[in-house]
């Protein structure tokens, strides 16, 4: 009887009574929900009303809410038995996220089991040791890079809820008490680069949370991380200054006085500070031992106006560090170094001739001193960033002068192989179409092929930047780029017609999809950029777009790699001045967005599409898309 009276409060639609049923289910061990009859009619009942069965009409509202609630912990139950250790955490974490304004309660639950995933996958250190078993440096990468399990858990629970995000990096500092203590780098006493995990994560969350548009509480959640000299800490205040110039100033302030009062600051803590004054996103490091370490942003930002007193600071703290008493080579324990410290004057010198003249004297003089010390500056990478955003890199005239006087110094094919192709990286940046031509120089065949796609793929995007569409088709024509190139090519000059060349617009779009058909050993890019291709068909022609899902699904089914959250693709390119890095994708090619734009075409439709995909990762990315689209308030 009991049963029988559950089965009729779901006929009746009593909404409550089925949340409350369903959220019972979630919280009953193994055990009871295999014996419970009950909870089968129920989950059967919500299956044949998922799947049609029930009614072909589409459902109301409130319907819809329950249906999608149900999707969502069902899912949540079954992501608890994934094998995939890295996959668990973040399902787990995303349907709290869904379910946080619908169930508060159960969103807390699932956000804590999220965290018990995460500590264990990464403790496995599933999203380091990777099925393509990466080198060592790559390894070292990925964990400065904090992109692991925790913090992914911790940037969406902070979103929601900032004392439960705090809660999760209380556990995480602990962890690291108990550990190591600090994972400070070994360096020496002023190492201006490394930070704790709890620290590195912090910053991390934080950033997205300004990303997000939530700027207050993003300062509020990273205020404990901003007393250090650091890529993360420095990093945060440039991107937080164009959307709190005053906010960011003032900290950045606090720092110039904890600087000069510190005395374990050296010349790479004020390299780090002027990364904010001058070169935001770009921090180097000058090491003691020689080395370099940098970091770069993905696109150029642009460099701050600070107000006079806080540039005049700047200078008087940056100045009396640098000026300080040279200690005895045997004492010196600073992480730069005189190694160091030279190319970080050298660096900057030109700075202080520009705004403090008096101080670029006595700075002159100390780099003599060190210049005995400077050996190891003919390094080329060094040797760019010793001006790396501190001159401007010169016109296309300088470039070509300085590439041939190298070329006339140089011993081997591949020293001039190189030259070349830093000079066509430049010149392809600049605009100037005198770049093909350097890359053409190029003796290696290999070498000289994935310059010239670099090249061409810069003035695809300049083209696109400057919305000149018939130069973006000419390009993509013409151009020596790869399929995943011009299919992107194809989707953007589409973009750019849509209003104007409706039809032009849509012959483009199947342009793009032929050649994202045509993308070989690569699934997952495939996938990728059919999702691009039907979400520019969503405006223009939904029938289509619902096709092209049809080829989005078969796509992903082969793409062990494809997680329905990887919508970015990255093209890199090293030289010997300096690696760069380009990118394609993002919000254009998100397949949580189209799928939350087809459910409200037809929500049923959409629920058999994703249960379409057989891989674990898209088929929960698309149920939890499509349960959001409806659960959002």
């Amino acid at each position: 009887m009991r049963a029988r009276g559950i089965v009729r409060i779901v006929e009746g639609k009593c909404l409550e009574w089925v949340f409350i049923s369903l959220l019972c289910l979630l919280l009953l061990p193994p055990p009871t929900l295999a014996q419970s009859d009950a909870v089968k009619r129920i989950q059967a009942q919500a299956s044949e009303k998922e799947t049609g069965k029930v009614s072909g009409a589409e459902p109301s509202e409130a319907q819809r809410r329950v249906f999608a609630i149900s999707l969502v912990i069902s899912l949540a139950t079954e992501a608890r038995s994934y094998s995939d250790l890295a996959l668990r955490p973040r399902v787990l974490a995303r349907a709290a996220d869904v379910l946080w304004d619908a169930d508060n309660i159960t969103a807390r639950v699932l956000f804590r089991r999220a965290w018990e995933a995460a500590e264990k996958g990464d403790s496995e250190e599933v999203t380091i040791n990777t099925k393509d078993k990466p080198p060592a440096m790559v390894i070292s990468l990925r964990r400065m890079s904090g992109h692991d399990l925790r913090s992914e858990v911790v940037s969406m629970a902070a979103r929601r809820d900032r004392a439960l995000g705090e809660e999760f990096l209380a556990k995480l500092k602990s962890e690291d008490e108990r550990g190591t203590g600090d994972s400070k780098s070994t360096r020496s006493i002023g190492d201006n680069w490394s930070t704790s995990d709890a620290t590195s994560k912090r910053l991390q969350v934080a950033g997205k949370l300004l990303h997000d548009g939530q700027t207050e509480r993003a300062l509020e959640f990273a205020a404990p991380a901003l007393d250090q000299v650091n890529p993360k800490s420095i990093g945060f205040l440039s991107e937080l200054r164009p959307k709190d110039p005053v906010g960011a100033d003032r900290i950045f302030a606090s720092l110039l006085a904890r600087t000069e009062l510190d005395p374990a600051a050296d010349a790479n803590t004020i390299s780090g500070l002027s990364s904010y004054a001058f070169t935001p996103g770009l921090y180097v490091c000058f090491w003691a031992d020689g080395q370099t370490t940098w970091s770069q942003p993905d696109e150029p930002m642009t460099p701050p106006n600070l107000p006079a007193p806080l540039l005049n600071r700047f200078f008087e703290v940056a100045g009396s560090i640098l000026l300080r008493p040279l200690p005895p080579p045997d004492q010196d324990f600073s992480s730069s170094g005189r190694t160091g410290k030279y190319k970080v004057v050298k660096r900057l010198l030109p700075l202080f001739d520009q705004y403090s003249s008096n101080t670029s004297v006595a700075l002159r003089a100390q780099l003599t001193a060190l210049a005995g010390d400077s050996s190891k500056d003919a390094n080329n990478n060094e040797s760019s960033l010793l001006t790396q955003g501190i001159k401007p890199e010169g016109n296309a005239g300088d470039v070509l002068e300085k590439m041939q006087d190298r070329l006339d110094h140089s011993k081997t094919s591949r020293e001039r192989d190189e030259i070349c192709a830093a000079a066509a990286v430049t010149l392809a940046t600049q605009g100037d179409v005198r770049a093909r031509e350097v890359a053409d120089k190029i003796d290696d065949s290999d070498r000289r092929a994935q310059v010239r796609q670099y090249v061409d793929f810069e003035f695809v995007q300049r083209a696109i930047r400057k919305k000149e569409a018939a130069e973006t088709t000419r390009l993509a024509k013409t151009g020596q780029l790869s399929h995943t190139q011009r299919a992107w090519a194809y989707t953007q000059a589409a973009r750019l017609l849509m209003n104007s060349q409706r039809q032009r617009s849509l012959d483009l779009l199947e342009e793009a999809a032929d050649e994202a058909r045509r993308i070989d050993g690569n699934a997952a890019d495939r996938t990728v950029m059919l999702i691009g291709v039907a979400t520019e068909f969503l405006t223009a022609d939904r029938i289509r777009a619902w096709e092209m899902m049809g080829e989005v699904v078969k796509a992903a089914n082969s793409a062990e790699t494809f997680t329905g959250e990887n919508a970015e693709i990255f093209f890199p390119m090293n030289t010997n001045s300096g690696f760069k890095l380009t990118h394609i994708g993002g919000q254009g090619f998100s397949f949580s967005g189209v799928l939350r734009s087809l459910t409200q075409d037809d929500f049923y439709r959409s629920i058999d599409l994703a249960k379409s995909f057989k891989n674990e990762a898209p088929r929960a990315t698309a149920t939890l898309a499509i349960a959001s689209a409806v659960l959002e308030k």
